[in-house]
């Protein structure tokens, strides 16, 4: 075990995905705390001018903009990913690809260039369901093996390219590396996880609520997040903690999902059912219905099977590794950040609303 006490500077620091909902919010903060910062993206930033940030505009699966991304940067944090929530061995081909490159190989061209490039530091974003697989976890930990069981590409392309970063820790070079495993990630500028619940909401799809009452998951509220990401780029040093090491960070607050859900819709004036149904029945219909969707090309499901798994499974991890390795501990609690974010979860509620046609509430 590495000595905690050890930590340096993060220099100049590349984010990847920093026109992102995590990626934008890591870059304000850098910022804020006066790094000097480069964003890479497909898309252009879209934060304001700063005399300290830098936006490059590139493809991750290209290795010339990889290489001009990472020219020059001490510290690499790595966000960008595309999200494909549903796989197994239903998914066509093209499906499959397109997550690979940018979740795969856009990762490993990433990790090479950082090498040839000089890079010291390289951050990575996994999933805690690098782990899950199906199973009940409660204060799961960082000993647990990773799944075999890929039932979503997400899942199966976090597995395989956190273990090709772990395992380039200090080669080729000497770039040190590490991996975080966030849970849902909420907050201002989300624009999955609630954006999802609102799209059912709308359409009217939550009729009953899926899985036991006293299921629950953890989450991680972006700031609590990013504050883990810098604690893991500052421990980054020979004979540091963090080096080759894998660390969940979430709020540390495991709720029930509609729970953690309820304060959202109610200030949106939609409250929940009451009337529950077996989360197993609702997976097994979400599966069929995911083979069905890319076999014959009808719409995808209502939920994705992962999504299913989350709401009648204990899924929740302890933080106690990245506190012992990182003194991480969240800035925020759940009660404050929920408050901090009411506000963008109603705004972006009603402009959803407005989109859909469906008039405002009086």
């Amino acid at each position: 075990m590495g000595d905690a006490s050890l930590t340096t500077d993060l220099g100049r620091v590349l984010v990847t995905g920093g026109s992102g909902f995590v990626g934008a919010n890591l870059v304000t903060t850098l910022l804020e705390r006066g790094h000097e910062v480069r964003s890479f993206d497909r898309a252009p930033s879209p934060l304001p001018d700063h005399p300290n940030l830098q936006t490059v505009v590139g493809d991750i699966t290209n290795t010339d903009d990889v290489a001009k991304a990472v020219a020059g940067i001490d510290t690499v944090m790595h966000t960008a990913a595309i999200i494909d929530l549903m796989g197994g061995a239903s998914v066509t081909e093209e499906y499959r690809q397109r997550s690979f490159s940018v979740n795969v190989e856009g990762t490993k061209n990433l990790v090479r260039a950082g090498q040839a490039a000089g890079v010291q530091r390289f951050v990575y974003t996994a999933s805690n369901s690098v782990v899950m697989g199906g199973q009940d976890i409660v204060h799961g930990d960082e000993t647990l093996p990773y799944t075999n069981r890929f039932n979503d590409l997400y899942t199966e392309t976090k597995v395989v390219a956190e273990k090709f970063v772990l395992s380039e820790n200090g080669a080729n070079g000497g770039m040190l590396t590490c991996s975080i495993r966030p849970s849902g990630i909420w907050g201002r500028g989300d624009q999955t996880m609630f954006r999802k619940v609102f799209e059912n909401v709308l359409a009217g799809h939550v009729k009953v609520l899926v899985g036991n009452k006293n299921i629950k998951l953890d989450n991680s509220y972006v700031h609590n997040l990013i504050h883990g990401f810098i604690l893991a780029g500052q421990h980054l040093v020979p004979g540091g903690s963090a080096p080759g090491q894998a660390y969940f960070i979430n709020d540390a607050e495991p709720l029930n999902m509609f729970e953690f859900a309820r304060p959202v819709l109610a200030a949106c004036e939609r409250p929940l059912p009451t009337f529950r149904v077996s989360g197993k029945l609702v997976h097994k219909a979400m599966m069929a219905w995911q083979w069905l969707h890319f076999k014959f090309g009808i719409p995808q499901p209502l939920i994705e099977p992962l999504a299913v798994e989350r709401l009648y499974l204990n899924n929740y991890f302890s933080v106690a590794k990245a506190e012992r390795d990182l003194g991480y501990r969240p800035l925020f609690t759940t009660e404050q950040a929920m408050a901090e974010c009411l506000p963008y979860y109603t705004d972006l509620f009603h402009q959803m609303q407005s989109k859909a046609g469906e008039p405002a509430a009086v």
